[in-house]
């Protein structure tokens, strides 16, 4: 099957904004690949969401703009200077190749047409080249395909090789379409893909298995699943009554992890499905020490501490982002793991009851202090609630954020935010949204973005743009944000910014205000910027459902 193939694909998916036609335009190709070139399927089911390798993997091509920029100028032949300044004006890599390819010097484009598989094998070979002189051989490999190329299928191949394929296409729509395609209900293909986080996977024993296939995915030690995630409790007494009973547990404020071990390797993964094994080196070491030499998941918070007490979030991030001395930084910043969950010991536990899981996690972990303990908790019924809520002081004064009120009988349910489990902070209430535009400040910060756009997602998982946020950042994180947000315009007007959502903030505010002038019906009073969230993915930010339901919430008080 041929890459132009996919690339119409690509073309029908941008020119639509709406949810339910970009599913009937990937259900018929995912259903025509299926038919005509089966084993073509999970690849290209990860090619539309603008992937090689799924999210967990460790796989990468390590290739940067720069690296890309100097193969588009050899492609086409001119400079890597004319390059960037295209993509400058652009606003997109993709759209500066297919320009610069329109304009084409060199003779040589166009030389046979390129396959989906042979797009496919040659990045999977740049994923896997090392040592001397990588660099060099992996542009080859991007080369043999730039060359051949037309201006279209430039566009995507670059867009790929940094997965920002630019189509509105997310995994949501990617499920809803594997199952229009193979005729399968969508809770059966959502759970599959939570259990396995591999859509090329899920796409293959669609089409191969039905449902039935899908029914005996499960998760395996080695395969992140997606985190079970919490909701906002009104109280503890309305959500321990709601339960009968509940298990709380101190709400630390650090990074969600998920830890495997399969084999004689130890993988920890982050609530976005990232490994940061190497960055942690200690983690590890207390894992190795602290529980069975048998295959497992476990679940918990790695929070950083100086003298026994939590330190700010942001040096816990300073931890996982760190890639060369290390050991440097285990000695500045020690870290303490609290494990609170199991998914997976000898057999997959996730449909056991969370206090029978509590009591399996209990019986294989060997306690470290201050390196590796299991959450602080009690049980709670509405005739002790005072056990609950003398938690909450004890984990306030200890630097923690809250607590969380879990339920007892429920099973573990992974991507999935319900009344199962809450959360009650002592701080008043934030959202995570998103970074779509902005505008440059004036005087001595007129070449410094400083108001941000921020956007949640509605029901169909697109953008809408909620508030501008400005305060909460001094000229130093301004300036980093600048930084950061510079390779990511689309486009400029004047001091305003389009920029491609990437930089999840937490936003505080004093009040949910109506708003009929924006799209989402609200927006926000006195917004300030608290941090950036680099721990989140692009589906954990906040909804316009959870908006409604807090703007609700509020008039009832």
């Amino acid at each position: 099957m041929l890459y132009k193939d996919l690339v119409e694909v690509y073309q029908d998916l941008d020119s639509t904004t709406k949810r339910l036609e970009k599913t009937d335009i990937l259900a018929k190709f995912l259903s025509k690949v299926g038919d005509e070139e089966p084993e073509l399927l999970p690849i290209v089911t990860l090619l539309c969401l603008g992937r090689i390798f799924p999210t967990w993997s460790e796989e990468e091509l390590g290739i940067g703009s720069k690296l890309l920029m100097k193969a588009i100028s050899q492609a086409v032949g001119v400079s890597p200077e004319d390059v960037e300044n295209r993509m400058r004006d652009t606003g997109d890599i993709g759209e500066a190749a297919e320009e610069l390819y329109l304009k084409k010097s060199q003779v040589t484009l166009f030389s046979r047409p390129i396959t989906i598989g042979k797009v496919h094998r040659n990045l999977v070979k740049m994923a896997e080249i090392s040592g001397n002189r990588a660099q060099y051989k992996k542009i080859d490999y991007l080369m043999e395909l730039l060359s051949s190329a037309s201006p279209a299928e430039a566009k995507y191949i670059t867009r790929t090789v940094l997965e920002e394929l630019r189509v509105g296409v997310g995994e949501g729509t990617i499920r809803d379409a594997i199952s229009q395609a193979f005729n399968i209900p969508k809770e059966v293909t959502e759970r599959a893909h939570m259990l396995t986080n591999d859509m090329g996977l899920v796409a293959e024993v669609a089409r191969m298995e039905g449902g039935e296939g899908l029914r005996k995915l499960t998760l395996k030690p080695g395969k992140p699943v997606k985190p079970m995630l919490a909701q906002l409790s009104p109280s503890i007494t309305e959500s321990v009554g709601e339960m009968g009973w509940a298990i709380c547990e101190t709400k630390y404020d650090g990074i969600r992890v998920q830890i495997h071990r399969h084999g004689d390797k130890i993988d920890i993964f982050t609530r976005r499905l990232e490994n940061i094994s190497l960055a942690l080196p200690e983690i590890s070491d207390y894992i190795e020490k602290s529980l069975p030499h048998e295959d497992f998941i476990v679940e918990g918070e790695i929070i950083a501490s100086r003298d026994g007490k939590p330190i700010s979030f942001q040096y816990m991030l300073q931890r996982v982002r760190r890639k060369y001395e290390i050991d440097k930084m285990v000695s500045k910043i020690p870290l303490t793991v609290y494990l609170f969950d199991v998914l997976y010991y000898h057999r997959p536990v996730l449909d056991e009851p969370l206090q029978e899981r509590r009591k399996t996690l209990e019986s294989i972990v060997k306690v470290l202090e201050g390196k590796l303990e299991l959450s602080a908790q009690v049980k709670v019924t509405l005739e002790e609630i005072g056990k609950a809520q003398d938690l909450f002081e004890t984990s306030i004064k200890g630097g923690h954020e809250g607590i969380m009120i879990k339920d007892p009988h429920a099973p573990y349910m992974p991507g999935i935010r319900g009344k199962k489990m809450l959360k009650l902070k002592a701080e008043p209430e934030t959202l995570d949204l998103v970074v779509v535009g902005g505008t440059y400040g004036n005087g001595k910060r007129a070449h410094l973005i400083g108001s941000y756009l921020m956007a949640l997602q509605d029901e169909d998982n697109q953008l809408k743009p909620l508030a501008y946020a400005a305060t909460g950042l001094d000229d130093q994180t301004l300036l980093e944000l600048s930084e950061m947000v510079e390779p990511l315009i689309i486009s400029k007007k004047g001091r305003q910014v389009k920029i491609e959502p990437s930089i999840i903030m937490e936003i505080a505010f004093s009040e949910i205000v109506e708003s009929p002038e924006s799209e989402t019906g609200y927006s926000l009073r006195f917004p300030v910027v608290k941090r950036i969230r680099n721990d989140l993915g692009l589906d954990e930010i906040d909804t316009l459902e959870r908006i409604e339901s807090i703007f609700r919430n509020s008039e009832k008080t």
